[in-house]
């Protein structure tokens, strides 16, 4: 009974498998039946080693299946996987021999519905980038030392506590207005557009209109990061053309460093992250007091060295000047002496104009009276002939003038330049008047009527 009961067993038995073998097979028979393989669930226990490999696990409500992807893989992602995301994934199933565990090799991942609204993304992306809203030239400097920084963004957002602590640690003398918006859901870019337009309402508002009101010279929209859904009300066209019309700079900041939306490109400048913006739109005062200190350092250097300076020329003017006593001393010397000579001077000529007119009078008295009547007479017709003569004196002297410039004119080098000649001259500014005073190579300059032109002589030949 036992050994007909063990044969007719031993006839039914099933091959008996090696480990590895079936591993292989079921391996085999997997890729044979399913791969390639397209497989949409959450992440879950995602991690990256240190060989730059990732693995996780995709679940959903009834399943969860083990993934892993290599570097290479893992390098194309243009995002960075996060616990909890609902994704895409295609791959090739296999069995890992080692735990005998069904395995996914992912070899790319999207975010779970990317695909169509990345699609949307890319076409306005493109649309705006060809009406020229992405252009640098139109992007404006961030103000060095803004009055007042407008944030726009969720009180509920963990991203703005830390936009407002790092404003804190660097700028606590700034002031910060929020202007409250929701960062993501159906009309949050209605919201958005809404809090960035009070905010340019106080942007343009005069300097001193409303002392209540206060001023914002530079706005911050920021929110932390996300999936892409979560960050679509930043890939709005309408909010993008509202960033445009700012009336100040706006520094974007949403998501995480990999995290790009349509307002990062139309913004004056993007942020990488939320506490990013904070950092780029604050200089510490740190800094500025260090700034301010290294400028006073150097002016009361300059000023120190300006003094040295004026001293040294004051106590060279003086060792120059000497005693001022002694210097208006012989001032005075040479004054007198000077006195002297002119006194002395005025008496020789008082003197001689004396004789002089003795002696004139002494002859006055020895002309008999018709001949001073006669001297008187020739003496009134050479004045009335003096006009005369001195007209015609100065006709003659024109006449002489004129026909010496026309003799002038026609030496003027100028008149002969312009019928065509060229005045040469070597690099030394010496005239070149013969052919054999050149070599081939040699530069020269060419005075023309209207200017100069520098020349390269080629060959000379002389007659």
């Amino acid at each position: 009974m036992d050994t007909g009961f063990f044969n007719r067993n031993a006839a039914t038995a099933p091959s008996i498998w090696p480990v590895g073998a079936l591993c292989r097979a079921v391996a085999d028979s997997l890729d044979a039946r399913f791969n390639p393989v397209a497989v949409r669930g959450e992440i879950s226990g995602f991690s990256r080693a240190s060989s730059g490999h990732c693995y996780f696990s995709l679940k959903d409500e009834t399943g969860q299946l083990r993934c892993a992807m290599f570097r290479r893989a893992a390098g194309l992602l243009s995002f960075q996987p996060r616990e909890g995301d609902s994704v895409e994934v295609r791959g090739r199933l296999g069995v890992y021999e080692a735990r005998g565990d069904l395995q996914l090799i992912v070899e790319s991942m999207q975010r779970a519905g990317q695909g169509q609204l990345f699609e949307q993304f890319l076409r306005l992306k493109a649309q705006l980038e060809e009406e020229g809203l992405f252009d640098a030239a139109r992007k404006r400097p961030l103000p060095a030392l803004p009055r007042g920084i407008g944030i726009v963004t969720s009180l509920g957002a963990a991203a703005l506590h830390d936009v407002l602590t790092a404003l804190a640690r660097r700028v606590p003398h700034i002031p910060v207005v929020l202007a409250h918006a929701p960062v993501q859901g159906a009309g949050a870019p209605e919201a958005l557009i809404k809090a960035l337009t009070s905010l340019y309402s106080m942007a343009r508002a005069p300097a001193g209109s409303n002392p209540d009101q206060m001023p914002v010279d530079l706005i911050l929209l920021v929110r932390g990061g996300g999936s892409i859904e979560d960050l679509w009300a930043f890939n709005s066209e309408a909010l993008a053309r509202t960033i445009i019309q700012s009336p100040v700079p706006v520094i974007v900041g949403v998501g995480h460093e990999t995290d790009f939306s349509i307002a990062d490109f139309v913004a004056d400048l993007r942020a990488p992250t939320p506490t990013a913006a904070a950092e780029l739109a604050s200089v510490p005062r740190e800094t500025l007091l260090n700034v301010q200190e290294q400028l006073a350092a150097r002016l009361s250097q300059a000023l120190g060295r300006r003094l040295d300076t004026e001293v040294q020329r004051l106590d060279m003017a003086q060792s120059r000047l000497g005693r001022p006593s002694a210097r208006l001393a012989g001032e005075r010397r040479l004054i007198d002496r000077q006195a002297q000579r002119l006194d002395h001077a005025a008496r020789l000529r008082l003197e001689r104009e004396s004789a002089v007119m003795v002696r004139l009078s002494e002859r006055l008295k020895r002309t008999p009276a018709p001949l001073l009547l006669r001297e008187n007479e020739r003496i009134a017709r050479a004045a009335a002939r003096l006009p005369v003569s001195a007209e015609r004196s100065l006709a003659t002297a024109r006449e002489r003038l004129e026909r010496a410039a026309l003799r002038l004119s026609g030496l003027d080098p100028q008149r002969v330049l312009e019928r065509g000649y060229a005045w040469l001259e070597d690099e030394n500014a010496h005239p070149v008047t013969r052919a054999d005073a050149v070599r081939s190579g040699q530069t020269l300059s060419a005075t023309l009527a209207d200017g100069k032109v520098d020349l390269t002589v080629l060959g000379a030949r002389a007659r």
